[in-house]
């Protein structure tokens, strides 16, 4: 039987300012790039936000690519079992976008190219691939098959890995048995395969307790609650969460939940109890304009420009700070440490590149990255680096990014499990009754 045609996917700007690697997804098929991309792309790589950072990584690609050949030809992608990538150009095609939907935007340029392409190479599949919803509308009405970029994408958030197990007892044994020794065999508590640094809250009609299983042990081992820095858990969810951060066994945490359930506030008071253990802490998050402007047309010098995105990292080191009084050795410490660089609070994009060794290391607002800028930050964890990430995955202010896209649900999915992971979705606001009751109702 003869071997089908190799696949053309056509990408468009939302799917390389999502994943500047996107070229590399699609296995033996061919990729088409329209110009009107890299003109759109030219506007982008200007800039400390996300989607500046994919654009100049892109480019680079094209750059290395086009070094030896031309990109108005097939060029062989670098990899094992890759396809071929071209530039493709907007030419006639029997029906022009432009004027069907009446202007002369990019959009219906690289709709043109798409057109061409599928016109002139006949015998072949090619396929518009964005996360525009708006534009893959526009080219199914044209005929034209289009499909969102899926590579990297979370089939199902609603029953996302959370972290957690709320098990309910017949027997009050386990738990006494718990209290005497410290520890039990899963298989007490019916829990056969657990997940490793998964937690659980036993509850019997006589007593509770809360425990995770250590992969190291194989038992379920009580966890305490325990303060941090002078902040203490108010819930389970937080307990099992500064837990997680303050064991020294799992490198790698990651904490989600909606505003007000405690996140960044529990990563740095872990962080600040822990801080003998690092040589630096920092706190970092990603630049994400509002209504995506680039922060270079707001007024004011560098600083000033920055220092609204960094406000909510202050205001949660200032709730720790006034946990005690101005005269105590805690309070004066913290900034003892901002001022002799121990602790660093900053825009993400300031320290990327950069490998991070014996660093506590504090990802904020980690649903704003796509999951190759997560798996980039990991890969440059160093001996004895602890990596943190927090974040609300159904709050995204990052264009292209939804709840399956984004960097952190994809490391939640992908890593669940692993021995030096641990996870915790926390569910109950502590914040105001006022603000507990504008999350739930508006």
């Amino acid at each position: 039987m003869p071997r089908r045609p190799a696949k053309i996917f056509v990408l468009d700007t939302s799917v390389i300012l999502y994943d500047a690697n996107a070229i590399f997804s699609f296995k033996e098929h061919d990729v088409a790039v329209p110009i009107t991309v890299l003109e759109e792309l030219d506007q982008f790589k200007k800039g400390d936000t996300v989607v500046n950072l994919q654009a100049r990584e892109f480019i680079r690609h094209l750059d290395k690519l086009s070094s030896h050949d031309l990109l108005q030809e097939w060029i062989p992608l670098d990899g094992p079992d890759l396809g071929r990538m071209r530039v493709v150009r907007e030419d006639a095609a029997s029906v022009d976008a432009r004027q069907l939907f009446g202007s002369d935007k990019n959009d219906h340029r690289i709709l043109n190219a798409t057109l061409a392409l599928t016109e002139r190479e006949a015998s072949r599949d090619v396929i518009l691939v964005s996360k525009d919803i708006n534009l893959r509308i526009k080219a199914r009405a044209l005929n034209l098959r289009a499909e969102d970029y899926e590579t990297v994408r979370v089939k199902d958030v609603d029953h996302l890995y959370c972290g957690k197990t709320e098990l309910d007892l017949d027997d009050p044994g386990p738990v006494q048995k718990l209290y005497a020794e410290g520890a039990i065999p899963p298989g007490e508590v019916g829990v056969e395969a657990p997940l490793a640094n998964h937690y659980y809250i036993l509850k019997s009609p006589q007593n509770s307790a809360l425990v995770w299983f250590n992969p190291t042990s194989g038992n379920l081992e009580r966890v305490h609650k325990t303060a941090a820095y002078g902040i203490s858990p108010r819930n389970a969810e937080q307990t099992f969460a500064l837990h997680a951060i303050l064991n020294h066994h799992v490198p790698l945490v990651s904490i989600s939940g909606k505003a007000g359930t405690g996140k960044t506030l529990l990563a740095l008071a872990g962080a600040l109890e822990r801080r003998r253990d690092f040589r630096q802490i920092y706190l970092a998050r990603p630049l994400v304009p509002l209504s995506n402007k680039d922060i270079g047309y707001l007024p004011g010098d560098i600083k000033s420009k920055i220092n609204p995105y960094m406000a909510p990292l202050w205001d949660n080191l200032s709730v720790i700070k006034h946990q005690f009084e101005e005269k105590e050795r805690d309070f004066k410490r913290l900034d003892e440490m901002v001022e002799a660089e121990k602790l660093h609070i900053t825009p993400l994009a300031y320290i990327r590149g950069r490998s991070f060794s014996n660093i506590m290391f504090i990802v904020d607002e980690a649903q704003n990255l796509t999951p190759h800028e997560v798996r980039t930050i990991i890969t440059r964890a160093g001996e004895g680096t602890k990596m943190i990430f927090t974040g609300d995955i159904f709050q995204i202010d990052t264009p292209y990014l939804d709840a399956q896209s984004n960097g952190l649900s994809y490391l939640i999915d992908r890593v669940k499990g692993n021995r030096l992971y641990a996870h915790v979705n926390l569910d109950k606001g502590e914040r105001s009754e006022l603000a507990n009751l504008a999350s739930m109702m508006l």
